[in-house]
């Protein structure tokens, strides 16, 4: 059986670490739009170019879009397996399009991580992005010149995302809780669905959604 998974969260709930660590373990792709719009932007597509203004602004990507660049992702070949999707559905009609997409492949399972918004933006607000390999550090209150650090994997500099700025950070909350929130009511009532708490240790998390696909992996078997 491919084992099919959505995780979301608002921004900065550590969906994007968690679903990497379980695809890692599942062997199956982990596929963030997130991802794929940012390097999108990075290489000066058509693309990429229509969606940064909104990206740098909070905003969300139009669900033409989005939904356009996961119909294309699940049809590869890695895909069949099995998938984690990362940062997509946001909407209730990008949900419904997804329903569309997967029919007459496995059950779906969905795990949400709920976090309290003033850990997200201090989360957030505080944290750096390698420009060379993507890894994320979350930089201490008392770090100083931050600007002079340089990422442990690859050596690259370390700079905060456009998107991670407090200001833009509380306006992507308030679109998170007014579009991307429903989906809780939308994917509720499925037996598939598992609702965690991310405001937890980094891997106390991966504990409770190892335990959550566990449990998922039964009630969909």
């Amino acid at each position: 059986m491919a084992f099919n998974l959505v995780m979301f969260g608002p921004p900065g709930a550590g969906k994007g670490t968690q679903a990497s660590r379980l695809a890692v373990e599942l062997g199956i792709p982990q596929i963030s739009t997130g991802d794929i719009l940012r390097e999108a932007v990075q290489t000066g597509t058509e693309l990429g170019l229509q969606a940064k203004a909104i990206m740098d602004s909070g905003e969300l990507v139009s669900d033409q879009v989005v939904v356009g660049i996961i119909r294309e992702r699940l049809a590869e070949k890695d895909s069949a397996t099995g998938f984690i999707l990362d940062g997509f559905p946001r909407t209730v009609s990008q949900a419904a399009e997804l329903d569309v997409i997967l029919q007459g492949r496995d059950t779906l399972v969905v795990i949400e991580l709920s976090v309290p918004d003033e850990e997200l933006v201090n989360r957030l607000s505080k944290r750096l992005v390698c420009v060379g390999c993507g890894s994320i550090v979350g930089l201490q209150p008392d770090a100083s010149n931050a600007t002079s650090l340089t990422c442990s994997t690859c050596g690259g500099e370390l700079a905060q995302r456009s998107d991670d700025r407090e200001d833009v950070v509380r306006e992507r909350l308030r679109v998170y809780h007014q579009q991307t929130s429903p989906l809780v009511e939308f994917y509720r009532l499925r037996p598939s669905f598992l609702s965690l708490d991310g405001n937890q240790p980094l891997d106390l998390v991966t504990d409770a959604v190892r335990e959550a696909v566990d449990t998922a992996i039964g009630v969909t078997g």
